[in-house]
Order: structure tokens, then C-alpha cells, then sequence
């Protein structure tokens, strides 16, 4: 016994079914599959194997038809077997939230797991992707997560996700952009507030906001820049190169 520590013990008959260990943990009952982003484990009990989605998707051929992403398969695992799967997210609150006939787009980096039952797309807005279907999944947050419906505006770096209804537009504040010398200043370095851009939803559905602007790395979002940097021509090339350089060295400062 550890002195000192007033949190329960949990082992593989104690933690919980498909539910919370707290706040920053989830507990996965595993009998079958799940897909699983990478680096999301943090534990597991029994007799569970992982694998890249497309090494699994070799064996298995249902695996290619529920994840249709080649922009994030690298970022994904199939989990298999029976037992228990904590997952978790730097401290970071997780929830599990369940779609019924569904259909709801969500930031990649905050996508921590979903079950086989669901399929995976990939969104047309950067750096999200879109789970359709019936089926439970786990998404990360940076506080607890607010839920609102249209229309409304959402400042991008705390928007989690949307579900049931059309995709956002974007919306620019020029006026915003024109008074405030701070947001000129930091345009030039290609940096945007949510005073300056939002994401405008109309119709019908709901919007997922976490309680910050904090942001999870997405590392597959180089690919979609780097994609589109092929349409520049040798001048803007270079000028897209220096203000990243600046950028950079402001954000360093």
C-alpha cells in the first residue's frame, strides 16, 4: 500500500464498463474492436492487440469500408480483443457520447476512440473529420464542453465539433479587423483571434464548444498545406515562406 493516496485502486474487474474512471480517463470494455487514435492508451488489461488501421485493414476488409481517411489513417488503431482499454488525453476532460442514426463532424486532434458501428469520413473543413452512423465515441476537451444551437457564431480554436447540421461558413469581422490595430499587426503574421473569424452556422443541428481556445496539435494539417502550397507560383511560394518564418519567430519571442 502506497501512504498518502485516497484514490480507489482499479483492476480489470474493478474498472468500469465503457464508462468514466474519472474526469480525464475512460474506461473501454473491450469484446471485439475499436478504433483507437494513437497515443490514446494509457493502459489495458487482458488479452488486447493493436494495429495500424491499414496493416489491419489487410486482414480485415470491413476495416477500409467504416475509414474513409487516408489524410489521418496514419493517426489511427484498430484495438482487438477482450479487456479493459483506459484512454486518456494529457489531462484534458474526455466524454463519450453516443449517435443514434447520426451524423457528426468533430476535430480530429480531440477524437480519442469509436466503435466499429460508426464510419469515419473525411470532412472538407481542414482538420476535421465526420462520424456517421450508430455508435458510442470519446472526444477530448479543454474544459468541461458547452452545447448550443444555431445560428450562431464560434471562434475556430474553440469549436469541437457540430453535429445534424449543414457545415459552417466562414465569417470575417472586417470592421473588427480595421479598428483594431493589434489584429493588423497580427494578420501580417497569420495569426487570427475569434473577434477577427468565426465559424457562422445556420439551420438546424447542434455545436460543440470547449471552455477554451487551447488547440491540440494535428500534425496531418501540414499535409493539407503542404498540398495546396502546389498552386502557388514561385513568387507567392516565397512570400507564404516568409511570413511563416515570421510567425514563427513572433510566437518564439
Amino acid at each position: 500500500m502506497i501512504d498518502g493516496i485516497q484514490s480507489p485502486t482499479f483492476d480489470a474487474s474493478t474498472l468500469p464498463d465503457d464508462d468514466n474512471v474519472n474526469a480525464y480517463a475512460f474506461s473501454i470494455a473491450l469484446a471485439g474492436e475499436w478504433f483507437v487514435s494513437k497515443g490514446a492508451m494509457i493502459a489495458y488489461y487482458g488479452n488486447v492487440d493493436f494495429a495500424g488501421v491499414s496493416q489491419y485493414a489487410s486482414r480485415a476488409s470491413w476495416v477500409a469500408a467504416r475509414f474513409s481517411s487516408p489524410l489521418y489513417v496514419s493517426e489511427w488503431v484498430v484495438a482487438s480483443g477482450h479487456g479493459k482499454v483506459v484512454v486518456a488525453d494529457r489531462g484534458h476532460d474526455v466524454n463519450s457520447y453516443d449517435l443514434e442514426e447520426g451524423n457528426l463532424t468533430i476535430k480530429q486532434a480531440n477524437l480519442l476512440g469509436f466503435q466499429t458501428s460508426l464510419e469515419l469520413k473525411q470532412s472538407i473543413v481542414p482538420g476535421f473529420v465526420t462520424l456517421v452512423g450508430t455508435g458510442k465515441f470519446l472526444a477530448s476537451s479543454n474544459g468541461p464542453v458547452i452545447f448550443v444551437e444555431p445560428p450562431f457564431r464560434a471562434d475556430p480554436d474553440a469549436l469541437l465539433g457540430w453535429a445534424d447540421c449543414p457545415s459552417p461558413s466562414q465569417h470575417y469581422d472586417y470592421n473588427w479587423m480595421a479598428q483594431s490595430f493589434m489584429a493588423g499587426v497580427q494578420g501580417m503574421f497569420g495569426r487570427e483571434s475569434g473577434e477577427e473569424r468565426q465559424y457562422d452556422f445556420t439551420g438546424a443541428g447542434t455545436i460543440l464548444l470547449q471552455s477554451s481556445e487551447q488547440l491540440r496539435v494535428d500534425g496531418a494539417l501540414m499535409k493539407v498545406v503542404e498540398s495546396h502550397t502546389n498552386l502557388l507560383d514561385a513568387q507567392s511560394a516565397g512570400q507564404l515562406g516568409q511570413r511563416l518564418v515570421a510567425r514563427s519567430q513572433q510566437s518564439n519571442r
